[in-house]
């Protein structure tokens, strides 16, 4: 019996452990995301570096963890990508051509010039240090964009998805130290 209830005490505190925040670079990533009701869970995160400069943070959130990089490219499930913003050095410009650079190096998803087009129009704005951008896949529908809590649009279609998810965790990652960290693997 005793053994029983260590065991079980030891479980739950695994459990509380797990389900904690996770920060890096000053940005925490809560342990779950809530998108219209359905709940996605924290996968891992890290930090975009680029000539010893901290550029942002993303975190991915998935309905199962996984450490598979295929298969959350490839899932036709709720999924979000979550990035903060840490450096004045990353402007709409910049990011705009790394997006359109990835999109060039992936060999996963269809991501039509219309469609990368219209996802790089969504970062209209000048980029702020702490500006949040969310990405989120819904099943059936597309790729939503929002920032700062401000929905700025969707692009339809799991292709696309798959595409853009593979510019962090495709073969041709834009980091790979990034790329663990979002898969769980730091």
């Amino acid at each position: 019996m005793k053994f029983i209830l260590s065991t079980a005490l030891l479980f739950f505190m695994m459990q509380a452990t797990t389900a904690q925040n996770r920060t890096i670079s000053g940005v925490t990533f809560p342990p779950k995301l809530n998108v219209k009701g359905n709940a996605l869970f924290f996968n891992g995160c890290g930090l975009r570096e680029k000539y010893t400069l901290d550029l942002y943070v993303a975190g991915l959130y998935l309905e199962k963890t996984t450490m598979d990089a295929s298969l959350v490219i490839d899932a036709n499930a709720s999924s979000a990508i979550k990035i903060v913003i840490t450096s004045s050095k990353v402007t709409r410009d910049k990011f705009n051509e790394s997006v359109k650079e990835g999109f060039a190096n992936t060999a996963k998803g269809k991501a039509s010039a219309k469609d990368i087009s219209k996802f790089k129009s969504f970062f209209s704005d000048a980029f702020n240090i702490n500006d949040e951008i969310l990405m989120i896949y819904v099943p059936g529908k597309g790729l939503a964009v929002t920032i700062n809590r401000k929905f700025k649009g969707l692009v339809e279609g799991i292709e696309f998805k798959k595409a853009l998810y593979a510019i962090w965790l495709g073969d041709k990652p834009a980091s790979s130290k990034l790329k663990k960290g979002m898969l769980g693997k730091l």
